[in-house]
C-alpha cells in the first residue's frame, strides 16, 4: 500500500510541467544547432523523459483517487526515463563536438537489461551529460551564473535518486521527494529561459550588425 493523496499525485505533475517547458524551448533554440540524427536524439529522449513523469504521475492520481492501482505506469518509468536521459544528453553531447561520423552507430539496438542498476547509470550519465552540456553553451553565451543553475538541478536530481532508495510507501518521503524534485525541475527551467533570452538577445545583436 502506498500513502498517497490527491494533492500528492496533483503535486508530482509541477515537474513534469517545468521539464517539458523546458524541453520544448531547448528544442526550438537548439535545432538549427544540431545535426539531424543528434537533434532526433535530443527531441526523442525528452519526450521519453516527459512522457515517463506524466505516466506515472497519472499512476499517483489513479491510485489516490481509488480507481485502480495500474503498477505498468510506475514499473515503466525508470526504464523510460533512463533511455531518455540517454539519447537527450549525447544529442547534446554530439551537437557540440559535431561529430558526424556516430550516426551509424546510433541504429544498433542496445542489449536488453534487467537490473535496476543498469538504467540508474543511464539516467545518470545522460543527466549529467545534458547539464555539462547546457553548461558549457552558458559559458559560450557568457552567461555563467545559469550554469549555478544546471548544477544545482543535477545535485537536486541526484538527491532524488537517493531518496528513491527509501521507503517509497511512506507520505513523507514522497514529499520530499516532490519538493526535490520541483526546486530540480524549476531550476533547469530557469536555467533554459536564461539560455532562450541570451539566445535571442545573440540574434538580435547579429541581425543589426
Amino acid at each position: 500500500m502506498y500513502d498517497v493523496s490527491v494533492p500528492m499525485a496533483l503535486v508530482d505533475f509541477i515537474p513534469v510541467a517545468f521539464f517539458a517547458v523546458a524541453a520544448v524551448l531547448l528544442q526550438k533554440d537548439l535545432y538549427h544547432h544540431m545535426p539531424k540524427y543528434s537533434f532526433a536524439c535530443f527531441a526523442a529522449g525528452t519526450i521519453d523523459i516527459m512522457l515517463a513523469g506524466f505516466l506515472k504521475a497519472l499512476w499517483k492520481l489513479l491510485y489516490a483517487l481509488g480507481v485502480c492501482d495500474f503498477q505498468a505506469l510506475n514499473t515503466m518509468f525508470l526504464p523510460v526515463q533512463s533511455v531518455g536521459f540517454l539519447l537527450a544528453g549525447l544529442g547534446l553531447i554530439l551537437m557540440l563536438t559535431k561529430k558526424r561520423s556516430g550516426s551509424a552507430a546510433l541504429a544498433v539496438a542496445p542489449p536488453v537489461f534487467r537490473g535496476t542498476f543498469v538504467f540508474i547509470s543511464m539516467m545518470v550519465l545522460g543527466l549529467g551529460a545534458i547539464c555539462a552540456c547546457l553548461s558549457i553553451v552558458a559559458a559560450r553565451l557568457k552567461k555563467h551564473g545559469l550554469i549555478v543553475l544546471f548544477v544545482l538541478s543535477f545535485v537536486c536530481s541526484m538527491g532524488m535518486g537517493y531518496l528513491s532508495g527509501r521507503d517509497s510507501t511512506a507520505a513523507s518521503v514522497n514529499w520530499i521527494e516532490q519538493g526535490v524534485n520541483c526546486v530540480g525541475q524549476g531550476l533547469f527551467l530557469l536555467g533554459t529561459l536564461g539560455l532562450h533570452r541570451a539566445d535571442l538577445r545573440h540574434k538580435r545583436l547579429s541581425r543589426a550588425h
